[in-house]
This record gives structure tokens, C-alpha cells and sequence, in this order.
């Protein structure tokens, strides 16, 4: 899709350093001063004719943090605190969806992604993350449920069908985000460095990297990496703070992760490769020391797109609608310190920067609807559900 000509202008990027203070970008509910507005400000794109999308509110919660919809047109959202609703396709109905586990919600955890199984219409099940505290600290979970639908929606037979390796101290980089494999047979689990650098680096710790495993949880990682002594989940290493993963049509793996002080990312995930984290990156450390970039040591997988001044990067979709046909195969990132919709110009393996449009919030979610509308959750308390259709 590279070099297609922009139907309408594009909203100048943000200045704002995204990372002012360390993870700002992706503090949650608590007040960040390099946001800007708060979450529940009217968008500026409201009045801004220059966007090539009209904005439709549809509901608003309590901090919320993913979403995904289900065959019949509803949602199910999660709230930062550890309700799962399910949410009426026009948005005036929400119902709590009882059978979540205990969710350790300090600073940057919570519930956190939400999925779908690939046979959801004949199994019912859902697979979500989650923070928790346990043996040596916290650390985030993936878990699966039977979906019970009716007046009193619940989820059954709950069970954690993995946990990060290893718990450490601190409430921040749980990552958690979740996206299964085009063959069905496995998904993909992004697991922070829990901002303890190391460990996206060590072999036996499941921290900082990209991890394949099974529908029911059992480590698939990368054959190569497992004979030379990895855990055997891994898929990837060398990672930081990974808040969106997502195949594209043609079976593409793409992540997007915050960078330390500049140098957010876009990854195309490749089996074994090492991405290069705390070792090179395009950012510095928060503490004003230098990190070598990318380019000094090629022996490291580099990303596809940086930014620096950063956006901040929540959530990840590759668009497939045909609402927007001139984006199809593109990637949609949320910007929360950015306070924008980014979208990033797929043409086959190579991505480079594409539009960037001021939403005046902290977008911490981008999904694509059934019809192929796309959909944004804002950030924080407030955080409303925002619908997008072409002009």
C-alpha cells in the first residue's frame, strides 16, 4: 500500500514526549502530565473536517483496556480493575461477566487482553491476561473460560493455562496481549520485561519476549531457541513492553512495543531472532544514559518503524474491512501519551509511517468491527468506546 495518495490531510504528529517520566506512556487511571487532556474530553476530531473518519460515541467505562467482539455483533470489554462486560452491539446495555479470577491492579496491571477462540461459535471459549500476585512477586497470566450466556453471563471452568516466568517485584510492563496463529493450532503471548531490563536477554525467563504456545497453554516456542537451552515457549527475545501483537491476511506477525525514552517500535516477528533490547535501542534510558541504536549492532533483528518523539503505542490491529478499502493490510496502533490513531503502511514484509491523527485522548485500544468500522476505547476512568466510519 506504499506511496497511495492520502484522501485528506493529515493531522500534523504530536510533539508531546510521550515518556516524560518513566512509562508515563502507559500509566493507567492515575493522572500523567504528558497526556494532555483527560480521557473524557470531547476529541478533538469531533470538529476536525480533515479527518477521513466520522467519530460515533457508543458507550464509556471505567478504565478499559481491550476488547474483541463476538459473532452476533456484542462486545466483550475489560476494565483495568477486573470486570469483563459484555457490552450490546449499540452500546446501551452493559453486563459484568462473572468467573474472573482475583486481578492484581496496581500501577500498570489489571485485566488486561481479551480474545476469542478461532471456534468460539462451537466451543464458546474465551482466553484473557491478567496481573497477579504470587511466588516471588507478580506477573501476568493467560487464562480460558467457557462463555455462559443469558441474564447472569458468566464464565466456566476458568483455569490458568500459563504464567510468566519468572514473578517479580514492581507493577509495571506486564505486557499480556494475545493473537492466534492463522493455523489454529497455536497463539501468540507477549510477555514485558517488567521493566527490569535482564531479563529480555535471559534465556530461561519468558520476560521480554514473544512466546508460542498450544490452545491449552503448553510451550511451542521456537525449535532453534529451545536446543540452545530457552525456555521452551519463546519465539522471540529482546523485547520490552509489547502492547499489541497481530497477523496480517498474509500470515505476517506484527508487534508493536514502547521503547525506554524514545524509540517506540514496530516489529515484524521473525522465529529465534533477537530484537535487540536493553542492549541497542533507539531510545536512552530514563536516566539520561545512552543506549546504542539499532544501527551499531546489526547482528540484532531491527524494527520496521520507530518513532522518537514516541506515541506511546497501544494496542494493534491489521486491518482487513472494506469500510476502509484503501487500508486493507495496514497496521492501527493506539497512541496514549500521543493522544492519537496511528496508522503504519504495510506492503508485504516492509511498514513504514503512514497517518497519525490527534484524538485529544489516550487511545488504548484499536479494533476492527464486524462491518469493518474501526473502534477505539479511550484510556482511563471515563474511557469511552468510540466508533469510526468514513466520511
Amino acid at each position: 500500500m506504499t506511496m497511495r495518495i492520502a484522501l485528506f490531510t493529515t493531522i500534523a504528529s504530536t510533539t508531546l514526549l510521550a515518556c516524560g517520566a518513566p512509562d508515563q506512556g502507559n500509566a493507567a487511571v492515575t493522572a500523567d502530565p504528558a497526556a494532555g487532556a483527560p480521557a473524557n474530553a470531547v476529541p478533538a476530531a469531533a470538529a476536525q473536517t480533515g479527518l477521513p473518519f466520522a467519530i460515533t460515541p457508543v458507550a464509556d467505562f471505567n478504565a478499559p483496556w481491550a476488547m474483541t467482539f463476538l459473532p452476533d455483533g456484542r462486545m466483550l470489554v475489560t476494565e483495568k480493575a477486573g470486570k469483563l462486560l459484555l457490552v450490546s452491539a449499540d452500546g446501551k446495555t452493559k453486563t459484568e461477566v462473572s468467573g474472573i479470577p482475583a486481578v492484581d491492579s496496581a500501577g500498570q496491571g489489571g485485566l488486561m487482553d481479551v480474545v476469542l477462540h478461532p471456534q468460539f461459535a462451537q466451543n464458546r471459549m474465551v482466553y484473557f491476561s491478567f496481573s497477579e500476585t504470587g511466588p516471588g512477586g507478580k506477573g501476568v497470566a493467560l487464562a480460558s473460560g467457557v462463555m455462559q450466556d443469558g441474564a447472569s453471563p458468566s464464565l466456566q471452568n476458568v483455569s490458568v493455562i500459563f504464567r510468566a516466568s519468572h514473578y517479580v517485584e514492581g507493577n509495571g510492563h506486564y505486557s499480556g496481549r494475545i493473537a492466534f496463529a492463522p493455523d489454529g493450532q497455536h497463539l501468540f503471548f507477549t510477555n514485558g520485561e517488567r521493566q527490569k531490563f535482564d531479563p529480555a536477554q535471559d534465556p530461561k525467563a519468558t520476560l521480554g519476549k514473544v512466546l508460542r504456545l498450544t490452545l491449552d497453554g503448553k510451550p511451542a516456542g521456537d525449535p532453534g531457541l529451545t536446543g540452545r537451552g530457552f525456555h521452551p515457549a519463546v519465539w522471540s527475545y529482546g523485547h520490552r513492553n509489547l502492547l499489541g501483537i497481530a497477523f496480517d491476511g498474509m500470515g505476517n506477525l506484527w508487534e508493536q512495543e514502547m521503547g525506554p525514552k524514545g524509540g517506540d517500535e514496530v516489529n515484524l516477528i521473525l522465529p529465534g531472532k533477537n530484537y535487540g533490547y536493553p542492549i541497542v535501542s533507539d531510545g536512552d534510558h530514563y536516566d539520561g544514559r545512552d543506549i546504542p541504536d539499532h544501527d551499531t549492532r546489526p547482528e540484532f533483528e531491527k524494527y520496521k518503524v520507530t518513532w522518537n518523539p514516541v506515541i506511546s503505542p497501544g494496542g494493534l490491529i491489521a486491518y482487513s474491512g472494506s469500510m476502509f478499502p484503501q487500508w486493507q493490510g495496514d497496521l492501527f496502533i493506539g497512541g496514549l501519551s500521543s493522544q492519537s490513531l496511528v496508522r503504519v503502511d504495510v506492503n508485504g514484509t516492509n511498514a513504514t509511517k503512514g497517518d497519525q491523527w490527534g484524538m485529544n485522548a489516550r487511545i488504548r485500544e484499536v479494533e476492527q468491527g464486524p462491518d469493518g468500522a474501526l473502534y477505539v476505547l479511550e484510556d482511563g476512568e471515563g474511557g469511552r468506546l468510540l466508533k469510526l466510519t468514513p466520511r
